[in-house]
């Protein structure tokens, strides 16, 4: 099994940030709310911007050596009700662990910010991260909506105790 290290995203490490959302929404763009087209486009202040809105995590395998296997971020969009956002985890790194380890570290800024719940939304039919998600303790909330960034999609709310 790997050795997964996960690591809090300081104003420093924008540039790696940047380049793993890319990747993530290269990867699998059915998963977000946003595109590689408009993200694309951000400069270093809306990474910025991004880094200083929440905490934002990047998981390393093994010390690291082939970059991020992963990334996930928490922000709190209105008072009271913390959200899981942005998670991915690259192809070759899914299923050793890494979306729990990942998981685990949102929980935890959640639980120190004074938070008693999380909340997340996953795309309906993603079924690897819906499985992760409820492996990790979540349950569903009822809500549904479309997904922003290909509104013939819905996301489905799910929740959690921190």
């Amino acid at each position: 099994m790997a050795e997964i290290e996960v690591r809090q995203i300081g104003a420093d490490g924008w540039q790696v940030m940047r380049e793993v959302r890319l990747a993530a929404l290269l990867d699998a763009p059915e998963a977000f709310s946003s595109s590689y087209q408009r993200e694309s486009g951000f400069g270093q202040a809306d990474w910025l911007g991004r880094i200083t809105r929440g905490a934002n995590f990047l998981a390393y395998t093994n010390g690291g050596g082939s970059g991020p296997a992963g990334i996930v971020g928490g922000f709190v969009p209105s008072p009271g009700a913390p959200e899981l956002v942005s998670m991915w985890v690259a192809p070759e790194h899914r299923g050793a662990g890494v979306g729990r380890a990942l998981v685990g570290a949102v929980v935890r800024w959640a639980r120190a910010e004074g938070h008693d719940q999380l909340h997340l939304w996953v795309t309906e039919g993603n079924e690897p991260a819906r499985i992760l998600y409820d492996v990790c303790g979540f349950t569903p909330t009822g809500e549904r909506k479309p997904l922003a960034s290909c509104p013939e999609l819905t996301e489905i709310g799910m929740r959690r105790s921190v």
